[in-house]
Protein backbone atom coordinates (compact mmCIF):
# COMPACT_ATOMS: atom_id res chain seq x y z
CA UNK A 1 0.00 0.00 0.00
CA UNK A 2 1.31 3.07 -1.24
CA UNK A 3 2.08 6.23 1.58
CA UNK A 4 -0.35 9.50 1.00
CA UNK A 5 1.81 12.73 0.12
CA UNK A 6 1.61 13.47 3.70
CA UNK A 7 3.33 10.51 4.86
CA UNK A 8 6.06 10.44 2.04
CA UNK A 9 6.14 14.42 3.55
CA UNK A 10 6.67 13.75 6.96
CA UNK A 11 9.15 10.47 6.17
CA UNK A 12 11.07 12.62 4.05
CA UNK A 13 10.90 15.77 6.82
CA UNK A 14 12.46 12.89 9.10
CA UNK A 15 15.15 11.78 6.70
CA UNK A 16 16.15 15.58 5.83
CA UNK A 17 16.33 16.43 9.80
CA UNK A 18 18.68 12.92 10.78
CA UNK A 19 20.68 14.34 7.54
CA UNK A 20 21.02 18.12 8.66
CA UNK A 21 21.65 17.22 12.54
CA UNK A 22 24.23 14.53 12.08
CA UNK A 23 26.03 17.21 9.37
CA UNK A 24 25.73 20.00 12.00
CA UNK A 25 27.07 17.98 15.02
CA UNK A 26 29.76 16.50 12.80
CA UNK A 27 31.18 19.97 12.16
CA UNK A 28 34.82 20.67 12.95
CA UNK A 29 35.49 23.77 14.92
CA UNK A 30 37.61 26.19 14.00
CA UNK A 31 41.41 25.31 14.08
CA UNK A 32 40.58 21.63 15.49
CA UNK A 33 41.20 18.79 12.93
CA UNK A 34 39.14 15.35 13.75
CA UNK A 35 41.55 13.01 15.20
CA UNK A 36 40.58 9.48 15.98
CA UNK A 37 38.94 9.91 19.50
CA UNK A 38 36.95 12.40 18.03
CA UNK A 39 35.91 10.29 15.04
CA UNK A 40 35.91 6.70 16.79
CA UNK A 41 34.53 7.92 20.40
CA UNK A 42 32.75 11.42 20.14
CA UNK A 43 35.46 12.83 21.98
CA UNK A 44 35.06 11.00 24.97
CA UNK A 45 32.20 13.66 25.73
CA UNK A 46 28.88 11.55 25.78
CA UNK A 47 26.36 12.18 28.85
CA UNK A 48 24.49 9.18 30.11
CA UNK A 49 21.40 10.34 28.61
CA UNK A 50 22.92 10.20 25.07
CA UNK A 51 24.42 6.94 25.63
CA UNK A 52 21.66 5.05 26.91
CA UNK A 53 19.29 6.29 23.71
CA UNK A 54 21.93 5.47 21.83
CA UNK A 55 22.65 1.93 22.72
CA UNK A 56 18.89 0.94 22.67
CA UNK A 57 18.49 3.62 19.41
CA UNK A 58 21.43 1.28 17.86
CA UNK A 59 19.98 -2.03 19.31
CA UNK A 60 16.30 -1.56 18.15
CA UNK A 61 16.59 -2.05 14.42
CA UNK A 62 14.29 -3.89 12.12
CA UNK A 63 15.90 -6.54 13.07
CA UNK A 64 12.87 -5.87 16.35
CA UNK A 65 10.41 -4.33 14.28
CA UNK A 66 10.09 -6.66 11.65
CA UNK A 67 11.68 -9.60 13.01
CA UNK A 68 10.67 -9.26 16.68
CA UNK A 69 6.84 -8.67 14.96
CA UNK A 70 7.23 -11.57 13.26
CA UNK A 71 7.91 -13.62 16.15
CA UNK A 72 5.81 -12.54 18.34
CA UNK A 73 3.18 -13.12 15.64
CA UNK A 74 4.48 -17.19 15.73
CA UNK A 75 5.07 -17.20 19.15
CA UNK A 76 3.88 -14.99 21.43
CA UNK A 77 5.39 -12.97 24.16
CA UNK A 78 7.79 -15.52 25.30
CA UNK A 79 10.40 -14.19 22.82
CA UNK A 80 10.00 -11.00 24.53
CA UNK A 81 12.90 -12.75 27.10
CA UNK A 82 15.59 -11.68 24.88
CA UNK A 83 14.53 -7.94 26.06
CA UNK A 84 13.61 -8.30 29.65
CA UNK A 85 16.58 -10.42 30.11
CA UNK A 86 18.68 -8.11 28.49
CA UNK A 87 17.48 -5.47 30.75
CA UNK A 88 19.08 -7.46 33.47
CA UNK A 89 22.64 -7.95 31.56
CA UNK A 90 22.45 -4.45 30.96
CA UNK A 91 22.84 -3.83 35.15
CA UNK A 92 25.27 -6.69 35.07
CA UNK A 93 27.58 -5.17 32.43
CA UNK A 94 27.46 -1.43 33.50
CA UNK A 95 28.86 -2.94 37.17
CA UNK A 96 31.17 -5.49 36.69
CA UNK A 97 32.35 -5.25 32.73
CA UNK A 98 33.00 -1.26 31.65
CA UNK A 99 34.90 -0.13 34.55
CA UNK A 100 37.38 -2.18 33.44
CA UNK A 101 37.05 -1.20 30.10
CA UNK A 102 36.84 2.66 31.08
CA UNK A 103 39.94 1.94 33.10
CA UNK A 104 42.13 0.59 30.31
CA UNK A 105 41.66 2.95 27.94
CA UNK A 106 40.91 1.11 24.79
CA UNK A 107 38.87 2.14 21.63
CA UNK A 108 37.87 -1.61 20.88
CA UNK A 109 36.83 -5.02 22.54
CA UNK A 110 39.83 -6.95 20.15
CA UNK A 111 42.30 -4.31 21.73
CA UNK A 112 40.99 -5.44 25.27
CA UNK A 113 42.17 -8.81 23.80
CA UNK A 114 45.64 -7.81 22.91
CA UNK A 115 46.25 -6.60 26.08
CA UNK A 116 45.02 -9.44 28.08
CA UNK A 117 46.14 -12.34 25.74
CA UNK A 118 48.34 -11.44 22.47
CA UNK A 119 48.19 -10.35 19.02
CA UNK A 120 47.03 -13.43 17.53
CA UNK A 121 43.71 -13.44 19.31
CA UNK A 122 43.17 -9.52 18.53
CA UNK A 123 43.91 -10.03 14.90
CA UNK A 124 41.70 -13.24 14.59
CA UNK A 125 38.64 -11.37 16.74
CA UNK A 126 39.11 -8.37 14.71
CA UNK A 127 38.66 -10.35 11.38
CA UNK A 128 35.63 -12.12 12.56
CA UNK A 129 34.10 -9.31 13.83
CA UNK A 130 34.26 -7.42 10.85
CA UNK A 131 33.22 -10.30 9.09
CA UNK A 132 30.15 -10.45 11.03
CA UNK A 133 29.28 -7.17 11.05
CA UNK A 134 29.31 -6.55 7.29
CA UNK A 135 27.84 -10.45 6.24
CA UNK A 136 24.92 -10.65 9.44
CA UNK A 137 24.43 -7.51 10.91
CA UNK A 138 24.65 -4.88 8.11
CA UNK A 139 22.57 -7.07 6.13
CA UNK A 140 20.08 -8.16 8.16
CA UNK A 141 19.00 -4.39 8.91
CA UNK A 142 19.39 -3.90 5.66
CA UNK A 143 16.95 -6.48 3.91
CA UNK A 144 14.28 -6.45 6.94
CA UNK A 145 13.64 -2.51 6.77
CA UNK A 146 13.80 -2.62 2.75
CA UNK A 147 11.10 -5.83 3.30
CA UNK A 148 8.78 -2.94 5.12
CA UNK A 149 10.22 -0.40 2.16
CA UNK A 150 9.34 -2.44 -0.63
CA UNK A 151 5.29 -3.51 1.36
CA UNK A 152 4.39 -0.31 2.22
CA UNK A 153 5.67 1.87 -0.77
CA UNK A 154 5.10 -0.40 -3.41
CA UNK A 155 9.23 -0.53 -4.62
CA UNK A 156 11.44 -3.11 -5.28
CA UNK A 157 13.76 -4.46 -2.44
CA UNK A 158 16.60 -3.25 -4.13
CA UNK A 159 15.63 -0.18 -4.91
CA UNK A 160 14.75 0.51 -1.21
CA UNK A 161 18.05 -1.23 -0.03
CA UNK A 162 19.66 1.57 -1.86
CA UNK A 163 17.52 4.25 -0.73
CA UNK A 164 18.62 3.10 2.75
CA UNK A 165 22.42 2.58 2.53
CA UNK A 166 22.25 6.29 0.71
CA UNK A 167 20.31 8.14 3.90
CA UNK A 168 23.13 6.36 6.52
CA UNK A 169 26.02 7.12 4.37
CA UNK A 170 25.05 11.17 3.89
CA UNK A 171 25.49 11.93 7.88
CA UNK A 172 27.35 9.09 9.25
CA UNK A 173 30.49 8.16 7.21
CA UNK A 174 31.70 12.15 7.66
CA UNK A 175 30.80 12.58 11.13
CA UNK A 176 31.52 8.99 12.82
CA UNK A 177 30.51 8.20 16.67
CA UNK A 178 29.35 11.72 17.14
CA UNK A 179 27.34 12.14 14.54
CA UNK A 180 25.77 8.13 15.35
CA UNK A 181 24.74 8.83 19.02
CA UNK A 182 23.64 12.19 18.63
CA UNK A 183 21.43 11.42 15.87
CA UNK A 184 20.41 8.35 18.24
CA UNK A 185 19.00 10.61 20.61
CA UNK A 186 16.20 11.87 18.13
CA UNK A 187 15.67 8.61 16.77
CA UNK A 188 14.93 6.87 19.97
CA UNK A 189 11.95 9.67 20.52
CA UNK A 190 11.00 8.96 17.49
CA UNK A 191 11.10 4.79 17.44
CA UNK A 192 9.70 4.58 20.56
CA UNK A 193 6.61 7.09 20.42
CA UNK A 194 6.26 6.10 17.02
CA UNK A 195 6.11 2.35 17.56
CA UNK A 196 3.75 2.84 20.55
CA UNK A 197 1.44 4.49 18.13
CA UNK A 198 1.48 1.53 15.82
CA UNK A 199 0.83 -0.64 19.07
CA UNK A 200 -2.39 1.90 19.70
CA UNK A 201 -3.77 1.38 17.23
CA UNK A 202 -3.51 -2.47 16.48
CA UNK A 203 -4.92 -2.97 20.01
CA UNK A 204 -7.99 -0.47 19.31
CA UNK A 205 -8.48 -2.75 15.90
CA UNK A 206 -8.54 -5.97 18.12
CA UNK A 207 -11.51 -4.50 20.29
CA UNK A 208 -13.54 -3.07 17.50
CA UNK A 209 -12.67 0.71 18.04
CA UNK A 210 -13.06 0.08 21.97
CA UNK A 211 -9.72 1.41 22.83
CA UNK A 212 -6.22 -0.24 23.50
CA UNK A 213 -7.14 -1.23 27.10
CA UNK A 214 -10.19 -3.49 26.13
CA UNK A 215 -8.33 -4.62 22.69
CA UNK A 216 -5.14 -5.64 25.50
CA UNK A 217 -7.68 -7.78 27.43
CA UNK A 218 -9.34 -9.16 24.19
CA UNK A 219 -5.98 -9.93 23.03
CA UNK A 220 -5.68 -12.26 26.23
CA UNK A 221 -8.89 -13.73 25.31
CA UNK A 222 -8.33 -14.73 21.73
CA UNK A 223 -4.74 -15.49 21.92
CA UNK A 224 -3.87 -16.64 25.53
CA UNK A 225 -1.73 -19.24 24.07
CA UNK A 226 0.66 -15.89 22.88
CA UNK A 227 1.17 -15.04 26.60
CA UNK A 228 3.07 -17.79 27.49
CA UNK A 229 6.76 -16.77 28.88
CA UNK A 230 8.22 -20.06 29.40
CA UNK A 231 7.14 -22.63 26.35
CA UNK A 232 5.93 -26.17 27.50
CA UNK A 233 7.60 -29.01 25.55
CA UNK A 234 4.23 -29.12 23.70
CA UNK A 235 4.63 -26.05 22.34
CA UNK A 236 5.83 -26.11 18.48
CA UNK A 237 7.67 -23.18 19.08
CA UNK A 238 9.42 -24.91 22.05
CA UNK A 239 12.78 -25.59 20.01
CA UNK A 240 12.99 -21.66 19.43
CA UNK A 241 12.60 -21.19 23.81
CA UNK A 242 12.99 -24.09 25.30
CA UNK A 243 11.33 -23.67 28.44
CA UNK A 244 13.41 -22.83 32.33
CA UNK A 245 16.47 -22.81 30.14
CA UNK A 246 15.18 -19.71 28.87
CA UNK A 247 16.25 -18.10 32.22
CA UNK A 248 19.06 -20.71 33.36
CA UNK A 249 21.00 -21.32 30.31
CA UNK A 250 22.04 -20.56 27.05
CA UNK A 251 20.08 -17.28 26.26
CA UNK A 252 22.53 -15.53 28.71
CA UNK A 253 25.52 -16.45 26.71
CA UNK A 254 23.85 -14.80 24.08
CA UNK A 255 22.66 -11.44 26.17
CA UNK A 256 26.34 -11.30 27.87
CA UNK A 257 27.74 -11.73 24.33
CA UNK A 258 25.96 -9.02 22.75
CA UNK A 259 25.78 -6.23 25.90
CA UNK A 260 28.96 -7.00 27.17
CA UNK A 261 31.57 -7.34 24.46
CA UNK A 262 30.21 -6.63 21.14
CA UNK A 263 31.75 -3.46 19.86
CA UNK A 264 29.32 -1.38 18.17
CA UNK A 265 27.49 -1.49 21.81
CA UNK A 266 30.19 -0.96 23.74
CA UNK A 267 31.63 1.62 21.80
CA UNK A 268 29.17 4.50 22.94
CA UNK A 269 29.82 3.15 26.36
CA UNK A 270 33.45 3.82 25.85
CA UNK A 271 32.83 7.28 24.41
CA UNK A 272 31.05 8.44 28.06
CA UNK A 273 32.56 11.17 30.05
CA UNK A 274 33.42 9.10 33.28
CA UNK A 275 32.22 5.87 34.90
CA UNK A 276 29.64 7.59 36.64
CA UNK A 277 27.42 8.40 33.23
CA UNK A 278 28.04 5.07 31.66
CA UNK A 279 26.92 3.18 33.99
CA UNK A 280 23.53 5.76 34.27
CA UNK A 281 23.19 5.48 30.93
CA UNK A 282 23.33 2.01 30.84
CA UNK A 283 20.27 1.64 33.36
CA UNK A 284 18.40 3.96 31.28
CA UNK A 285 18.88 2.22 28.89
CA UNK A 286 17.64 -1.21 31.00
CA UNK A 287 14.76 0.94 31.56
CA UNK A 288 13.80 1.63 27.92
CA UNK A 289 14.59 -2.00 27.56
CA UNK A 290 11.38 -2.68 29.81
CA UNK A 291 9.25 -0.48 27.21
CA UNK A 292 10.45 -2.24 23.80
CA UNK A 293 8.23 -5.83 24.14
CA UNK A 294 5.19 -3.11 23.89
CA UNK A 295 6.44 -1.58 20.41
CA UNK A 296 7.57 -5.16 18.80
CA UNK A 297 5.83 -8.25 20.24
CA UNK A 298 1.90 -6.99 21.18
CA UNK A 299 1.97 -5.58 17.51
CA UNK A 300 2.67 -9.10 16.19
CA UNK A 301 0.68 -10.62 18.53
CA UNK A 302 -1.76 -8.10 17.49
CA UNK A 303 -2.03 -8.73 13.99
CA UNK A 304 -2.48 -13.07 14.64
CA UNK A 305 -5.14 -12.08 15.95
CA UNK A 306 -6.43 -9.84 14.01
CA UNK A 307 -5.95 -12.78 11.26
CA UNK A 308 -3.37 -10.66 9.30
CA UNK A 309 -2.89 -12.06 5.54
CA UNK A 310 0.58 -12.83 5.54
CA UNK A 311 2.48 -14.66 3.33
CA UNK A 312 5.22 -15.54 6.08
CA UNK A 313 5.54 -14.07 9.88
CA UNK A 314 7.92 -11.13 9.16
CA UNK A 315 5.63 -9.39 6.95
CA UNK A 316 3.42 -8.95 10.26
CA UNK A 317 4.98 -5.71 11.07
CA UNK A 318 4.40 -4.26 7.21
CA UNK A 319 0.78 -5.87 7.39
CA UNK A 320 -0.27 -3.42 10.54
CA UNK A 321 1.28 -0.19 8.93
CA UNK A 322 -0.48 -0.69 5.47
CA UNK A 323 -3.50 -1.58 6.93
CA UNK A 324 -4.08 0.14 10.22
CA UNK A 325 -2.36 3.37 10.21
CA UNK A 326 -4.06 6.15 9.23
CA UNK A 327 -2.90 8.53 7.05
CA UNK A 328 -0.17 11.06 8.54
CA UNK A 329 0.19 9.20 11.38
CA UNK A 330 1.43 6.51 9.07
CA UNK A 331 4.18 8.68 7.99
CA UNK A 332 4.99 8.83 11.79
CA UNK A 333 4.74 4.97 12.60
CA UNK A 334 7.34 4.20 9.51
CA UNK A 335 9.74 7.13 10.34
CA UNK A 336 10.01 5.21 13.64
CA UNK A 337 10.68 2.28 11.65
CA UNK A 338 13.21 3.59 9.30
CA UNK A 339 14.73 5.41 12.79
CA UNK A 340 15.52 2.03 14.12
CA UNK A 341 17.34 1.09 10.82
CA UNK A 342 19.28 3.71 10.38
CA UNK A 343 20.35 4.30 13.73
CA UNK A 344 21.84 0.46 13.45
CA UNK A 345 23.29 0.77 9.91
CA UNK A 346 25.20 4.07 11.13
CA UNK A 347 26.34 2.10 14.80
CA UNK A 348 27.51 -0.83 12.83
CA UNK A 349 29.20 0.97 9.44
CA UNK A 350 30.98 2.87 12.53
CA UNK A 351 32.16 0.43 14.74
CA UNK A 352 33.43 -1.81 11.92
CA UNK A 353 35.41 0.94 10.72
CA UNK A 354 36.58 1.56 14.20
CA UNK A 355 37.53 -2.13 14.66
CA UNK A 356 39.70 -1.73 11.13
CA UNK A 357 40.98 1.32 11.71
CA UNK A 358 43.16 0.50 15.46
CA UNK A 359 43.05 -3.44 14.86
CA UNK A 360 44.19 -3.89 11.37
CA UNK A 361 45.10 -0.63 9.74
CA UNK A 362 46.96 0.65 12.69
CA UNK A 363 47.93 -2.49 14.41
CA UNK A 364 49.30 -4.14 10.88
CA UNK A 365 49.45 -2.06 7.73
CA UNK A 366 51.03 1.27 8.85
CA UNK A 367 51.99 1.45 12.22
CA UNK A 368 52.62 5.44 12.01
CA UNK A 369 49.42 6.04 10.86
CA UNK A 370 48.55 9.86 11.43
CA UNK A 371 45.39 10.85 13.23
CA UNK A 372 43.76 12.09 10.21
CA UNK A 373 45.25 8.89 8.00
CA UNK A 374 42.87 6.80 10.06
CA UNK A 375 39.96 8.81 10.11
CA UNK A 376 39.98 8.78 6.59
CA UNK A 377 40.62 4.98 6.47
CA UNK A 378 37.40 4.82 9.02
CA UNK A 379 35.12 7.00 6.29
CA UNK A 380 36.57 4.38 3.35
CA UNK A 381 35.59 1.74 5.25
CA UNK A 382 32.22 2.51 6.63
CA UNK A 383 31.57 3.32 3.27
CA UNK A 384 32.78 0.38 1.54
CA UNK A 385 31.04 -2.03 4.51
CA UNK A 386 27.33 -0.83 3.71
CA UNK A 387 28.40 -1.22 -0.21
CA UNK A 388 28.86 -4.88 0.13
CA UNK A 389 26.31 -5.79 2.74
CA UNK A 390 23.79 -4.29 0.24
CA UNK A 391 24.75 -6.43 -2.45
CA UNK A 392 24.86 -9.40 -0.41
CA UNK A 393 21.85 -8.72 1.31
CA UNK A 394 18.60 -10.31 -0.76
CA UNK A 395 20.34 -13.07 -1.68
CA UNK A 396 21.27 -13.99 1.53
CA UNK A 397 18.51 -13.25 3.23
CA UNK A 398 15.51 -13.51 0.86
CA UNK A 399 14.22 -17.01 1.54
CA UNK A 400 14.11 -16.93 5.16
CA UNK A 401 10.76 -17.08 7.32
CA UNK A 402 11.66 -15.97 11.06
CA UNK A 403 15.06 -14.22 10.50
CA UNK A 404 15.46 -12.63 14.01
CA UNK A 405 15.78 -16.57 14.91
CA UNK A 406 18.20 -17.16 12.31
CA UNK A 407 20.56 -14.25 13.47
CA UNK A 408 20.24 -15.90 17.29
CA UNK A 409 21.16 -19.45 15.84
CA UNK A 410 23.91 -18.28 13.97
CA UNK A 411 25.82 -15.85 15.88
CA UNK A 412 25.10 -18.79 18.85
CA UNK A 413 28.20 -20.62 16.75
CA UNK A 414 30.32 -17.95 17.91
CA UNK A 415 28.84 -16.40 20.65
CA UNK A 416 30.08 -18.89 23.34
CA UNK A 417 33.83 -18.50 22.57
CA UNK A 418 33.72 -15.06 23.24
CA UNK A 419 31.96 -14.98 26.48
CA UNK A 420 34.39 -16.97 27.25
CA UNK A 421 37.67 -15.65 26.07
CA UNK A 422 36.19 -12.02 27.97
CA UNK A 423 34.91 -13.47 31.16
CA UNK A 424 37.88 -15.71 32.04
CA UNK A 425 40.34 -13.03 30.68
CA UNK A 426 38.44 -10.44 32.83
CA UNK A 427 38.26 -12.42 36.25
CA UNK A 428 40.88 -15.69 35.92
CA UNK A 429 44.14 -14.32 36.08
CA UNK A 430 45.46 -17.73 34.84
CA UNK A 431 43.75 -18.27 31.59
CA UNK A 432 46.74 -18.51 28.93
CA UNK A 433 47.00 -16.79 25.64
CA UNK A 434 47.58 -20.30 23.76
CA UNK A 435 44.29 -21.40 26.07
CA UNK A 436 42.28 -18.60 24.67
CA UNK A 437 43.43 -19.18 21.11
CA UNK A 438 42.42 -22.77 21.04
CA UNK A 439 38.68 -21.37 22.50
CA UNK A 440 38.83 -19.24 19.84
CA UNK A 441 39.58 -21.78 17.57
CA UNK A 442 37.11 -24.43 18.39
CA UNK A 443 34.30 -22.10 19.29
CA UNK A 444 32.48 -22.78 15.90
CA UNK A 445 33.79 -26.93 15.21
CA UNK A 446 32.47 -27.21 18.42
CA UNK A 447 28.58 -25.64 17.43
CA UNK A 448 28.62 -27.89 14.17
CA UNK A 449 29.67 -30.61 16.24
CA UNK A 450 26.88 -30.13 18.74
CA UNK A 451 24.45 -29.19 16.29
CA UNK A 452 25.01 -32.13 14.04
CA UNK A 453 24.94 -34.59 16.90
CA UNK A 454 21.89 -33.34 18.81
CA UNK A 455 19.97 -31.88 15.83
CA UNK A 456 16.40 -31.53 17.94
CA UNK A 457 18.15 -30.10 21.05
CA UNK A 458 17.36 -26.13 20.93
CA UNK A 459 19.74 -23.71 19.77
CA UNK A 460 19.73 -21.76 23.07
CA UNK A 461 20.80 -25.25 24.95
CA UNK A 462 23.20 -25.97 22.36
CA UNK A 463 24.74 -22.70 23.03
CA UNK A 464 24.95 -23.38 27.11
CA UNK A 465 26.17 -27.13 26.69
CA UNK A 466 29.15 -25.04 23.98
CA UNK A 467 29.81 -22.64 26.52
CA UNK A 468 30.58 -25.28 29.16
CA UNK A 469 32.99 -27.52 26.83
CA UNK A 470 34.98 -24.39 25.97
CA UNK A 471 35.19 -23.20 29.50
CA UNK A 472 36.60 -26.39 30.32
CA UNK A 473 38.95 -26.09 26.93
CA UNK A 474 40.30 -23.02 28.68
CA UNK A 475 40.34 -23.90 32.25
CA UNK A 476 42.27 -27.51 31.36
CA UNK A 477 45.03 -25.78 28.60
CA UNK A 478 45.63 -23.06 30.81
CA UNK A 479 46.33 -25.12 34.09
CA UNK A 480 48.03 -27.24 32.20
CA UNK A 481 50.74 -24.46 30.75
CA UNK A 482 50.72 -22.94 34.74
CA UNK A 483 51.91 -26.44 35.25
CA UNK A 484 54.46 -26.17 33.50
CA UNK A 485 55.73 -22.46 34.47
CA UNK A 486 53.87 -20.42 31.89
CA UNK A 487 51.48 -17.88 33.59
CA UNK A 488 49.91 -15.04 31.46
CA UNK A 489 52.43 -11.77 31.21
CA UNK A 490 49.67 -9.26 31.75
CA UNK A 491 46.66 -9.96 34.03
CA UNK A 492 44.20 -6.83 34.26
CA UNK A 493 43.91 -5.45 37.65
CA UNK A 494 40.69 -5.56 39.50
CA UNK A 495 41.34 -2.66 42.08
CA UNK A 496 40.10 -2.07 45.38
CA UNK A 497 36.46 -0.59 44.81
CA UNK A 498 36.58 -0.53 41.06
CA UNK A 499 32.72 -2.58 41.16
CA UNK A 500 31.63 0.34 43.48
CA UNK A 501 28.46 2.27 42.56
CA UNK A 502 25.96 4.85 43.53
CA UNK A 503 22.69 5.50 45.00
CA UNK A 504 21.33 6.20 41.75
CA UNK A 505 22.28 3.15 39.91
CA UNK A 506 21.76 0.61 42.67
CA UNK A 507 18.11 1.86 43.40
CA UNK A 508 17.61 2.42 39.69
CA UNK A 509 19.01 -1.50 39.05
CA UNK A 510 16.58 -2.66 42.30
CA UNK A 511 13.56 -1.56 40.58
CA UNK A 512 14.32 -3.17 37.23
CA UNK A 513 14.87 -6.13 38.87
CA UNK A 514 11.24 -5.98 40.17
CA UNK A 515 9.69 -5.52 37.02
CA UNK A 516 11.65 -8.22 35.51
CA UNK A 517 10.88 -11.02 38.19
CA UNK A 518 7.22 -9.29 38.61
CA UNK A 519 6.83 -9.85 34.45
CA UNK A 520 7.59 -13.35 34.96
CA UNK A 521 5.68 -14.55 37.68
CA UNK A 522 2.43 -13.06 36.19
CA UNK A 523 3.12 -14.37 32.82
CA UNK A 524 4.76 -17.93 33.97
Amino acid sequence: MNLSTLDIAIFLGYCVLIIVVGLWVSREKKGHVKNSTDYFLASKSLPWWAIGASLIASNISAEQFIGMSGSGFAIGLGIASYEFMAAVTLLLVAKYFLPIYIKEGIFTMPQFLKLRYDDRIRTSLAVFWIMLYIFVNLTTVLYLSALALSVVLDISTTSAIIGLAAVAVTYSVYGGLKAVAWTDVIQVIFLILGGLVTTYLALDAVSGGEGPVKGLGMLFEKAPEKFDMILSEDNPFYKDLPGMTVLFGGMWIANISYWGFNQYIIQRALAAKSIKEVQWGLVFAAFLKLLIPLVVVLPGIAAFALNAEISRYDEAYPWLLGNLVPTGVKGLAFAALIAAALSSLSSMMNSTATIFTMDIYKSHLKKDASETQMVTVGRLVSLVSIIIAGLVAEPLLGGEEQIFQFIQKYTGYVSPGIVVLFVFGLFWKRATSNAALATAIASVPFSIIIDLAFPTMPFLDQMGLVFLLLSALMVGISLWENSRGKYPEYTVSLDKGLFRTDSVFNVSATAILFVVAAIYIVFW
